[in-house]
């Protein structure tokens, strides 16, 4: 007898009057909200307009989710073109499906496209983006358990969340609660990327590529848990050899990058810049950002004199 466990819910859905509302769907919109709250909150902070992470995500989700679904497609195609399967059913995004691989990937050209027409470096909004990319995976990996998928081997400990459903060949029990893992692994990745950014100042792209890695590191092991049907080279799940790979050139840029551009970027929105009269806030971090020193505005008390807060301490992290 199972003494305790996670509740798996009865049906992914719920119904707003006529309106559906697909628990997989809203868990995506959450996280895309908080990746762009947060982002914008840090590209404040370093200099930029608010509003800009708004307006180049406008590219970058769209991508992010067409990439998602078409490598989700492309190494599962099993699922849809093989015997007895509709290829209809490829286009149904909210039954699940969105392999975080090709999100981030064609994402990034969406991104690029945006920052292009703003004038922006794509690393330095990257760096922005990059904790809340993660918190956003963390929010979505709950869809899969609104779902009833993506979860591991047999288990009886007090996790282990409870599979009730029978479609598609799943077999009713109670399962290392995969999604939760992920959910947590990245928060840890999260923090993780903001203490380092704080600490050591990290520019360049090198902040979004601790995200890959440490997200790559965490991926291989729980993704190795899995028991959903996957495609295995030299015994491994796909999945577990791409996180290898992008580990390595994630690691790779990290390297490379802080022997050839080290230090962060002066100025990351060129017209918020030329607006306020600044030569660039790089060297200011989100968390100490929308302060003043006390020195500072001791010296411009006595003075009489007001001082303007520069526009790179406007946000906190």
């Amino acid at each position: 007898m199972d003494l305790a466990y996670i509740p798996s819910p009865s049906h992914g859905v719920l119904y707003l009057g006529p309106v559906p509302l697909r628990g997989y769907a809203f868990c995506i919109i959450i996280g895309v909200f908080v990746a762009v709250w947060y982002g914008n909150r840090r590209w404040v902070a370093r200099g930029g307009r608010s509003g800009t992470v708004a307006d180049i995500a406008v590219w970058a989700v769209p991508f992010g989710l067409v990439g998602g679904r078409l490598y989700h497609v492309v190494t599962d195609y099993q699922l849809y073109f093989g015997e007895g399967r509709d290829w209809v059913d490829a286009f149904k995004i909210w039954e699940g499906g969105l392999g975080i691989w090709g999100a981030i990937a064609l994402g990034a050209v969406g991104a690029w496209i945006g920052c292009r027409r703003r004038g922006i470096p794509l690393p330095a909004y990257a760096d922005a983006l990059a904790p809340g990319i993660a918190l956003a995976q963390a929010i979505g990996r709950w869809g899969n358990w609104f779902n009833q998928e993506l979860y591991g081997r047999a288990t009886d400990l007090p996790w282990a969340v409870k599979i009730t459903s029978v479609d598609g060949g799943r077999v009713p029990g109670t399962y290392h609660p995969t999604f939760l893992y992920e959910s947590l692994w990245c928060i840890g990745v999260a923090l993780l990327v903001i203490w380092a950014d704080r600490r050591f100042k990290l520019g360049h792209g090198r902040a979004f590529a601790l995200y890959v890695a440490a997200y790559c590191a965490g991926r291989a092991w729980i993704e190795y848990m899995r028991v959903d049907e996957a495609h295995h080279i030299l015994g491994l799940r796909l999945n577990v050899w791409t996180a290898i790979i992008v580990f390595v050139l994630a690691v790779a840029y990290l390297v490379v990058s802080a022997r050839l551009r080290p230090g962060r970027e002066e100025i990351v929105e060129p017209a918020a810049a030329e607006d306020d009269g600044i030569t660039g806030s790089g060297d200011q971090d989100a968390d100490s950002a929308g302060t003043e020193s006390a020195d500072t505005a001791g010296a411009g008390a006595g003075s009489g004199k007001g001082l303007r807060k520069s526009p790179g301490k406007t946000g906190k992290d």
